[in-house]
């Protein structure tokens, strides 16, 4: 027979100095805990995708991967285990940048084992308050509410105009859209404006859980369930109490998972991994997906039911190519932010520089043009960003023509209207082909059109 699993809950060293390692792992499991010892980062990555953990303590600078690596890791994967980090070189700034992210404490070396003791068993033991605490702050931190849904085109009015009117209701939202289109920022304004704003907004990606962990991870477990259950663990749900749960790329949840998710939402309750007793849940469900679930449905990939009790209110984002007048507002926005977190005094971008991201397809949407602002930001030397300072992929991709108008608006509104009538012309003004090769919808270029006035609304297919 195995041995009595410990009750007092399972931790994941990640230390890359052995003495420290063995020795913090020894002192643990004299106290009961359960303990997983890794002597790198990418051992620990791979620790969270097999097991489950009630505490992360990792070393802040290691190989394979740092402690912030391991931290966003662990909040991606098992949002609801707790982090401390560990470090010989604390500065103000990597405290205040932990905790923001996500960590519930840092440690300083050399290690005080009955302090580190003491930390830990307040932590396990208040762990939900812990955790409720550390989420909260961190939201806000992000400040995330509808200054952050920038826009100003038809299109994002739209959503935004939706994303209002729902919000103080508790009916389920299904938001659709390419990847880094903003889903998550639709949701968390969602959030913001309902009557659970005090509450925890709480973030899943069912895809980047391990399908042998997703089921426990959102519904919980009972110790002695599985291998490597050594204690009972409250799943998302449970710990999302008066809040809001926000299930990313629904479209990957198993379809076994997808009754179990079926049965939370319309009888409000779980049932954990190993019980018979279900457990009632109060909760607001926001999805999101990247892939056509109607599809999925007609595949047998995705319930019928779930998708339609899923799809109470239906938001869907426009890429952001078939709404490049939001382009100077997104820029602006990432600017500041980013001046901000950087320490920097940038004011913008120079007329080139505009010209080229305005030619940009962005296939990444508003993730990939957040991304190229803030490598500009830490490349460029200020105070405009400039051509040279853009990703080597974007140096390229501005056409030649006049030089636009001194004024914003009116150059971007130029520059627009010669690109479609560019490829208007390319394609005899076929506004099918058109549509197809500007990356966007045939109504999107009709509006687009009319707005910029193009010629006369002939030679349609």
């Amino acid at each position: 027979m195995s041995p009595e699993p410990s009750t007092r809950g399972a931790i994941l060293i990640a230390e890359d100095e052995a003495s420290i390692r063995e020795s913090l792992a020894d002192v643990l499991r004299d106290e009961q805990y359960d303990v997983t010892s890794v002597p790198d980062g990418a051992a620990a990555i791979v620790a969270l995708d097999t097991q489950e953990f009630d505490l992360v303590i990792s070393d802040l600078r290691m190989p394979g991967a740092d402690g912030l690596t391991i931290l966003t890791h662990a909040r991606e994967v098992a949002p609801q285990t707790l982090v401390l980090l560990m470090t010989a070189h604390a500065t103000v700034e990597t405290a205040v940048e932990a905790l923001q992210r996500g960590a519930q404490d840092y440690l300083l070396k050399p290690l005080i084992f009955d302090d580190v003791l003491h930390k830990i068993a307040h932590l396990l033991e208040h762990r939900q308050v812990a955790w409720e605490h550390q989420e909260l702050r961190h939201q806000v931190a992000r400040r995330w509410d509808f200054d952050n849904l920038v826009g100003r085109s038809a299109a994002m009015r739209e959503v935004m105009a939706l994303a209002q009117r729902v919000a103080p209701t508790r009916s389920t939202v299904l938001i659709t859209g390419e990847s880094g289109a903003g889903k998550e920022v639709v949701a968390r304004a969602i959030h913001h404006f309902s009557d659970r704003a005090e509450r925890i907004f709480l973030p899943v990606n069912c895809g980047a859980i391990p399908e042998s962990l997703l089921e426990s991870q959102l519904f919980g477990h009972l110790r002695g369930s599985f291998t490597g259950a050594v204690s009972n663990q409250e799943g998302l749900f449970a710990r999302a109490r008066g809040g809001t749960i926000f299930l990313d790329e629904i479209g990957d949840l198993p379809l076994g998972l997808q009754v179990k998710l079926l049965r939370a939402i319309e009888h409000k309750e779980i049932l954990p991994v190993g019980a018979s007793t279900p457990s009632k849940v109060d909760l607001r469900v926001i999805a999101a997906s990247n892939c056509e679930l109607i599809k999925a449905v007609a595949e047998g990939r995705f319930r019928e039911d779930l998708y339609y009790r899923l799809n109470v209110v239906g938001i869907e984002i426009p890429p952001l190519r078939e709404r490049r007048d939001d382009l100077p507002l997104l820029i602006d926005h990432f600017v500041r932010l980013h001046n901000r977190e950087l320490k920097r005094s940038f004011k913008g971008v120079d007329g080139a520089t505009m010209k080229i991201l305005m030619a940009s397809p962005w296939k990444g949407n508003v993730r990939e043009l957040d991304n190229v602002i803030e490598h500009a930001m830490i490349l460029g030397e200020g105070p405009w960003i400039t051509p040279a300072d853009l990703p080597r992929g974007l140096k390229g991709t501005a056409q030649p023509g006049a030089a636009p108008s001194d004024d914003l608006r009116e150059a971007l509104r130029s520059y627009e209207r010669a690109h479609i009538e560019t490829v208007l012309a390319k394609v005899d003004h076929d506004k099918k082909v058109a549509a197809e090769r500007l990356g966007v919808s045939l109504s999107s270029l009709y509006r687009k059109i009319e707005e910029l006035g193009i010629g006369a609304l002939d030679g349609d297919a």
